[in-house]
């Protein structure tokens, strides 16, 4: 199965739009003023939509990070310990 990345996701979800506007304007029996209403409703959309996901995609990248802090915290505990356990057996032997 091929994977997608979230930029060739986001390219393909605006070349739909695009389409998608294209084939409305092309076959909507509205006057130009209704249309360019509806555009602009549509627009005004499409960036409230873009501006929660960006609010969703970094809200995902703290939670990444703040887990990614926690895992090196505690890998760093680790390594301190294990570092201490092998001071402590050097000095055993001699």
């Amino acid at each position: 199965m091929a994977r997608c990345s979230v930029s060739a996701g986001v390219g393909c979800f605006l070349a739909g739009i695009g389409v998608g506007a294209g084939v409305a304007l092309l076959l909507a029996p509205k006057t130009g003023q209704q249309t360019r209403k509806l555009i602009a409703r549509k627009a005004e959309e499409g960036r409230d939509y873009m501006a929660s996901k960006g609010r969703d995609l970094r809200e995902q990248a703290e939670e990444l990070v703040d887990k990614g802090k926690g895992l090196v915290s505690r890998q760093k505990e680790r390594l301190a310990e294990v570092l201490e356990s092998g001071k402590e057996a050097v000095r055993g032997v001699l």
